[in-house]
């Protein structure tokens, strides 16, 4: 798994969390999600939903919509 860090000219780090890094040596965490993953019980597939809850990706793994949010997000 690669982490990417990305560091503003205001010295913002910004990623994809994870553990891999212990990214509180850097300072203060802010954390804010950029999707959820959900199931939907008409379609009975998982959803994994922007913040405006639109529909992002579909599948019947939950796993799978999890390798899609880390490596799409």
């Amino acid at each position: 798994m690669n982490t990417i860090l990305t560091i503003s000219t205001h010295g913002t780090v910004s990623c994809l969390y994870t553990e891999l890094i212990d990214l509180s040596s850097l300072g203060k965490l802010e954390i804010q999600r950029a999707s959820h993953i959900e199931f939907n019980n008409f379609t009975q597939q998982w959803e994994v939903k922007n913040l405006h809850n639109r529909v992002l990706f579909f599948a019947h793994s939950r796993q799978t919509c999890l390798d899609w949010e880390h490596d799409n997000l």
